[in-house]
């Protein structure tokens, strides 16, 4: 249950990063701005990370394990990006939103149960 928890919290966090990336396609293709900041070039960013934190959320909600490390990466990340949106970018609600859901995820992915479901596959030594 908390691996399927976490696996929805990023995925959210993945569509809206890929979101973004439409968002700002579209953005560029209407004929916005393009001289201080590359609205393409932040689009691929966001496509890409996003997209990864996606195929991650709902490698999560499918049972992938592989999907726990590159959720854990993306939580980690996401943190400094969370700080940065409470102090010097004056955007609280934004932060504190962010910051609930990434350490969410962070906590939900190292839980005993979620640990013990990460390491299902290998052996145990005797002691």
């Amino acid at each position: 249950m908390t691996v399927r928890t976490a696996g929805g919290l990023v995925t959210l966090e993945g569509t809206v990063a890929v979101g973004v990336a439409v968002v700002l396609v579209v953005r560029g293709l209407l004929g916005h701005d393009q001289t201080v900041t590359s609205g393409y070039g932040t689009a691929a960013w966001f496509g890409v990370l996003g997209g990864a934190v996606l195929a991650a959320g709902l490698g999560l909600l499918l049972g992938q394990r592989w999907g726990r490390a590159i959720a854990v990466i993306a939580q980690l990340l996401l943190l400094p990006v969370t700080w940065s949106l409470l102090t010097d970018s004056h955007q609280p609600v934004y932060g504190t939103l962010l910051g609930l859901v990434a350490v969410t995820a962070l906590v939900l992915l190292f839980t005993p149960s979620s640990t013990r479901w990460v390491a299902g596959d290998y052996p145990v030594e005797p002691d």
